[in-house]
């Protein structure tokens, strides 16, 4: 990983319609979009349209019916199984996390509260009366509060969120007309403080900072909540930051958590059982394929396959990509495997000692990764001596970590090969990303549980649950990377 700092901001603000939003001018909103990006959530057709639920799950990255926050009374809870990502980081990790709300579930141990339970620190400032103009003032005292956090030279937090409640009152009092959306164009004009705090530090230079501003549900237009309509239920969110580019896939309140984690580098325990997901994670480790994927070795094995073994079909053929000599020969002539697996083996590392190349895209990405910090390792179905043939033209010394055939108890399809490259490297293979040009590796890389992203060479690939599909290596950058097989 990088040695930048890596810190993030989650803004809440309470109850603005994106119908409405999209019509006002929000500079700030507008620039982190167009940094990053601004799209819908829809709140999920089991979570009440109220504020309690919503935050709760935006903050735990679970559902409600893991943390049992129904209304905005959140009295019988779970939040002690299901924290909130502010109080899981700073209790579990150590971390420094920061919290600044006017709106007493969040923050008060009453009505079942609080949501956020236990941040390295917090700011509450309640306001003096439900109506808008107390909210108001209550946002500005949270909005000074938390700039002045954000901007200290001195303080480390890693994570911080900050809550603005004022669009939401106005709403509930006066409707969805003018003096919301001034409201709303306020609430814009508080981030956009909070952003420039941000900017001021001495350190920004050298941290990476990712952004996320977040809305619970919208309003009908007389200015409630809590039912169906889709001006209730239609949330949004906005994001920048490192690798974060318009997402592949509909985003929910729960994947804000988990872009929290992923953001600080830090990969869930399977133990939480996070229904969110992040929508852009650096790996902590690629693995990639080598025949194939980065090298043009693959042709040459189907050319050896043909030769050793004429008169097979193609499907029989294409069957052994991605696969040992050994397997291939025990797949190919069951009856005399051994005679078959040494002819293949043979002929092809004279084939890769004289004729592999490298495929276009892959120096480039060995570049991005170095630059990244994040290690890289060849996991291959081949033999050392082939795997070590075939890494000349690229440079073995860009892998941390190599394993071959035979190194392992099984080879591709199984998990084994993978396995032990995450081992190797002390990384968690559901934090790494595998890179793989055929369908049999990609089998493997899975039965492992890493991301996939994978570049098909001569079989199809089907893009697939943690598995994005693309068109070969190159061109490849930082923001593809980071999305890929989330």
């Amino acid at each position: 990983m990088s040695a930048a700092a890596h810190r993030v901001l989650v803004v809440g603000i309470d109850g603005v319609r994106l119908d409405t939003l999209t019509r006002l001018p929000t500079p700030h909103l507008d620039a982190l979009a167009g940094d990053g990006f601004l799209v819908p959530v829809e709140v999920d057709a089991d979570t009440p349209t109220l504020s309690g639920p919503c935050w709760a799950t935006a903050a735990t990255g679970v559902t409600v019916a893991r943390h049992g926050v129904w209304s905005n009374d959140l009295t019988g809870h779970r939040l002690g199984v299901f924290p909130d990502f502010a109080t899981r980081l700073a209790v579990q990790d150590g971390r420094r996390t920061f919290v600044a709300a006017g709106w007493q579930p969040l923050m008060q141990a009453r009505d079942g509260g609080p949501l956020f339970a236990a941040p390295s620190h917090s700011v509450y400032v309640s306001p003096a009366a439900d109506t808008p103009e107390a909210w108001e003032e209550c946002d500005e005292r949270i909005t000074e509060a938390a700039a002045r956090v954000l901007a200290d030279a001195r303080d480390d937090t890693a994570a911080s969120f900050v809550y603005l409640g004022a669009p939401d009152e106005t709403a509930h009092v006066l409707g969805c007309g003018a003096e919301y959306e001034a409201a709303i164009r306020r609430a814009d004009a508080r981030l956009g403080r909070l952003l420039a705090a941000v900017r001021s530090r001495p350190s920004y230079a050298d941290e990476r900072w990712t952004v996320l501003v977040v809305t619970d549900h919208g309003h009908a237009d007389a200015g409630g909540h809590g039912s169906r309509t889709p001006e209730e239920r239609t949330a949004w969110l906005a994001a920048s930051g490192p690798g974060i580019g318009p997402p592949a896939r509909p985003l929910g309140h729960a994947d804000v958590a988990a872009q929290v984690f992923a953001a600080l580098g830090r990969h869930p325990d399977r133990h939480w059982a996070l229904d969110g997901r992040p929508f852009a994670a650096a790996p902590h480790a690629v693995l990639l394929d080598l025949d194939g994927t980065l090298v043009d070795t693959e042709s040459l094995w189907l050319r050896t396959v043909r030769e050793a073994a004429p008169g097979l079909g193609a499907d029989d053929i294409y069957r052994a990509l991605g696969r040992s000599a050994a397997d291939t020969a025990a797949l190919l002539d069951p009856e005399r495997p051994q005679r078959l697996a040494e002819e293949l083996e043979a002929r092809f590392l004279a084939a890769v000692e004289l004729e592999a190349t490298v495929l276009p895209g892959a120096p480039e990405l060995l570049d991005l990764l170095s630059g990244e910090g994040i290690p890289a390792a060849v996991v291959s179905a081949s033999t050392r001596p082939v795997v070590d043939a075939a890494l000349k033209p690229l440079g073995a010394d860009r892998f941390r970590v190599t394993v071959a055939a035979g190194e392992t108890s099984r080879t591709k399809p199984a998990a084994d090969p993978y396995l032990a490259a995450a081992r190797a490297l002390g990384v968690d293979p559901a934090a790494c990303l595998a890179v793989e040009d055929s369908p049999t590796g990609v089998t493997a890389a899975e039965a492992a549980g890493c991301r996939v992203l994978a570049v098909p060479s001569y079989a199809g690939i089907e893009p697939g649950p943690r598995r994005t599909v693309r068109r070969g290596l190159a061109g490849i950058d930082r923001r593809e990377l980071w999305a890929a097989g989330l």
